[in-house]
């Protein structure tokens, strides 16, 4: 799936960007319940399902 439909679900669910790394960017609600999202265009959808789980929210579409 594409990084910037992973990042408009996070947003759509109340995640927000808390910072950005070398690589990464992480993504979460508080220092608790974070998890870091690479830098690629595409993001594999089993990457992406377990962002989710990470941070609580239901698994996109896409990555079914």
């Amino acid at each position: 799936m594409k990084r910037q439909e992973l990042e408009r679900h996070l947003r759509f669910h109340g995640a927000n960007l808390l910072r950005e790394g070398g690589s990464h960017s992480l993504w979460g609600f508080d220092a608790e319940r974070s998890t870091s999202l690479p830098r690629h265009r595409e993001i594999d959808y089993r990457l992406a399902r377990k962002i989710c789980r990470d941070l609580d929210i239901p698994v996109p579409e896409g990555a079914r």
